[in-house]
């Protein structure tokens, strides 16, 4: 009960497809543009591809509660960001200290009091860290 399709009769010799840009060709002596144009220098630039230097504040806090007295680092107030980069930034940051850690109700959990180096490495990750607590 299928209908069988129907084979055009054109075959790629007889089609010709005309050149949508032929017409420019005629078009390579325009001007450059009016005098009173901005100049290139003060076009906006767009920044797409480069690295994000303020993506907003990030709090450091020092915690021994409900740890048995073990210093732990957080960092908390993470904004735009999704959970496979915290868990990178995570990583980073165990690394560079030389401890563990981990990602908990969207806060980077590190082991042991590290705060200046969680700031250095959030920092140049673009962040702006601040400590917080006392």
């Amino acid at each position: 009960m299928s209908r069988k399709k129907r084979k055009s009769d054109s075959s790629a010799e007889n089609l010709q497809i005309p050149n949508a840009f032929g017409a420019l060709d005629a078009l390579a002596n325009l001007p450059t543009g009016p005098e009173g144009a901005l100049p290139v220098s003060t076009v906006k630039i767009p920044t797409r591809g480069q690295k994000n230097t303020n993506r907003g504040r990030v709090d450091i806090v020092r915690q021994t509660a409900h740890r048995g007295g073990k210093a732990v680092t957080v960092a908390k107030n993470f904004i735009g960001i999704g959970l496979a980069e915290k868990q990178q930034l995570a990583k980073m940051i165990q690394k560079a200290c030389g401890v563990g850690g981990t990602v908990k109700d969207g806060c980077i959990e590190i082991q042991g009091d590290k705060r200046d180096e969680m700031k250095r490495i959030l920092t140049e990750a673009g962040f702006k860290p601040v400590f917080a607590g006392g």
